[in-house]
């Protein structure tokens, strides 16, 4: 008697063998506490519940809860069931050793970031997504769908495309094509800035088909990049590098007035080999060697 929100990504999972089939996936431990996003009425959280300690179920929608709720009322199962009624992305993230959801995909870029920034480390996720985000997840250089969100997640977790998931396995059918992915987080992480790393990544993939030399001449990317290019220089008490190896100056000489950020911009560009490379076609060992690069020469995208 639900009347679903379609608008807000109410889309239930309903065949039986979609849900067994991710849960194999997910290979669930009878210790484990797991987070489930968007349960609904509760197809996956039951089964789930079978397998593991406990299931924590955050779901924003409170006549869902009801259902779900009612659905464990009574059984051995409910003192298994925790849930937390709300927004996920304005929640703090409780401990968990698995994350396995059917999101609603409007939340689904936010809702990765904040998973693989999460701490404590998680063992994996096992997600449902709109199919061509999905595709962008595992996205490799050089392909069409390669672009920053592909490369800021591969960066932090290894990624694995599972199944296809059609359309008419959810009640209402979605308009879209799905898919399941199985995301794990590096552990330890790579020791790079995020911040730092997703300043040039979001940069160079405003435009991923022109050059860099091209990308980085824009105003706005001259103008930030200048700003914090002054700041670090006032915290180090350092000024650009061409000045620091002359002779008529020490570490106290400031910035000259014809300064240009632009061109201490390309010169790091040339230096690195950069200059005429196109963000879709470079890999993670790309963006760690251009950032040292920046960084080097007092220059940071945070």
């Amino acid at each position: 008697g639900i009347l679903f929100n379609t608008g807000a990504g109410q889309h239930i999972l309903k065949n039986p063998l979609v849900v067994n089939s991710i849960i194999e996936k997910a290979a669930l431990r009878r210790t484990d506490v797991i987070l489930e996003v968007g349960p609904g009425t509760g197809n996956l959280t039951v089964k789930m519940l079978e397998k593991v300690k406990k299931v924590i179920a955050c779901e924003i929608d409170p006549r869902l809860v009801g259902e779900l709720q009612k659905r464990v009322q009574g059984t051995c199962l409910a003192n298994k069931l925790e849930i937390k009624v709300g927004d996920i992305l304005k929640t703090d993230l409780p401990f968990f050793d698995a994350c396995v959801a059917n999101l609603p995909y409007q939340i689904s870029s936010p809702f990765v970031f904040k998973l693989l920034l999460h701490r404590p480390f998680f063992r994996c996720a096992i997600l449902m997504f709109q199919r061509e985000f999905a595709l962008r997840l595992v996205a490799k250089p050089g392909t069409k769908l390669y672009c920053r969100l592909s490369i800021n997640t591969q960066l932090l977790a290894r990624v694995d495309h599972l199944m296809k998931v059609g359309k008419n396995n959810f009640r209402p059918p979605p308009k879209v094509e799905s898919s399941v992915v199985r995301i794990e987080p590096k552990n330890p992480p790579p020791p790079i800035n995020f911040q730092e790393w997703d300043g040039l990544v979001r940069i160079a993939f405003v435009r991923k088909n022109k050059t860099l030399s091209a990308a980085f001449k824009s105003n706005a990317v001259e103008q930030l990049l200048d700003h914090n290019y002054r700041i670090h220089c006032s915290l180090h008490n350092t000024v650009s590098s061409f000045l620091i190896h002359s002779m008529y100056c020490d570490l106290h000489t400031e910035i000259p007035e014809n300064f240009k950020i632009g061109e201490k911009i390309q010169t790091v560009l040339k230096d690195t080999g950069y200059s005429e490379k196109r963000a879709r076609s470079m890999d993670i060992d790309d963006f760690i060697r251009l950032l040292h690069g920046f960084n080097s020469e007092g220059i940071h995208f945070s």
